[in-house]
């Protein structure tokens, strides 16, 4: 095993600056910490991206400078030379679709072993415990890996990012990034591509309690007052209803809005363990004893084709008045 003792995060920027997950993995590993040291490892980055990661958790930036733009195989073979120079402990990314393509591809080139999708991480002595569902979410298992660094994948929002004092250590590694195989020619959005729940501050979703496909015009309806996104629990996933995108829950999309209406979601564990951090729940169910409620911050019993519609007519009233 490697005497390394450092912890390093993935950041990933994007045009509006550091994605979440990056910033909420800074803390978690500072969670972690057992004489370690969190590292962020970051694409370039200006001074406004460093302050964050510092502020947010980081004691040491290693930036890598010369990266233009991102390509799987340039930045697998940049951040696995990195890792080989600088034998990090553990090395954790975003269960994003970069990370999800990225990890494996490094801890391949690497031969090592790698944990994707994770919902929890403890330690356990010097072994990172990596949590996560299996088998549809039926079960949990705890994994660790035998190869070192360890690496794992973890879903956005499943812990949240905090400020830290002090100021980190910046390490510029300049690379010459080998020439891609890969061209972008273009960009295209997917048709029918649902606004992502991920981010959302405010997340409708629909449950087994809706009778048809078309009725999600009403939640999509409901969004667009509230400036929120539409999502949904598994069994309408499975009915074709709705993207595999717009899941929450334990085998979807873990989510930490600032308000989530579960409309006709009876509220198993599997969908309770996706709104964990949502910091306000409001249910709308007719089944009082429907398992949404036991964690619901206020609950409405009664036919949500008689609620929601009223709840539309409502805002459209506000927003008429405001105008």
């Amino acid at each position: 095993m490697t005497d390394a003792k450092e912890i390093w995060v993935f950041v990933e920027l994007t045009s509006a600056g550091i994605r979440q997950v990056s910033l909420q993995l800074l803390a978690k590993a500072r969670a972690l910490e057992i004489n370690n040291r969190v590292a962020a490892l970051v694409p370039g980055g200006n001074e406004d991206v460093l302050k964050e990661l510092s502020k947010h958790g980081a004691e040491k930036i290693y930036v890598v400078e010369g990266l233009d733009g991102y390509k799987l195989d340039t930045y697998t073979e940049v951040i696995a030379e990195c890792i080989k120079k600088y034998n990090p402990h553990i090395v954790l990314f975003g269960a994003t679709h970069i990370g999800r393509e990225l990890a494996p591809s490094v801890a391949s080139s690497l031969r090592l072993g790698l944990t994707a999708d994770c919902t929890d991480l403890s330690m356990q002595v010097d072994n990172l415990i990596q949590t996560r569902p299996a088998f549809g979410g039926n079960i949990i298992a705890d994994i660790s890996c035998k190869t070192f660094p360890q690496m794992a994948t973890v879903r956005p929002n499943v812990f949240s990012a905090k400020e830290f004092d002090g100021e980190a250590e910046i390490i510029r590694e300049k690379v010459n990034a080998p020439k891609s195989i890969f061209e972008v020619i273009e960009e295209i959005k997917a048709q029918g591509e649902h606004r992502s729940i991920e981010d959302a501050r405010i997340v409708i979703s629909g449950g087994r309690g809706l009778k048809r496909k078309e009725d999600f015009e009403m939640l999509e309806m409901l969004a667009s007052s509230l400036g929120g996104a539409v999502g949904c629990s598994r069994p309408i996933v499975e009915k074709g209803w709705m993207p595999k995108s717009a899941q929450v829950g334990q085998s979807g999309k873990t989510i930490s809005p600032d308000l989530y209406i579960a409309i006709g979601v009876s509220g198993s564990v599997q969908h309770q363990a996706g709104i964990k951090s949502a910091k306000k729940i409001v249910a709308i169910n007719s089944d009082p004893n429907a398992p949404i409620f036991d964690i619901a911050d206020y609950a409405l019993v009664g036919d949500l084709y008689e609620i929601v519609p009223a709840m539309i007519e409502e805002l459209k009233g506000e927003k008429n008045d405001r105008a």
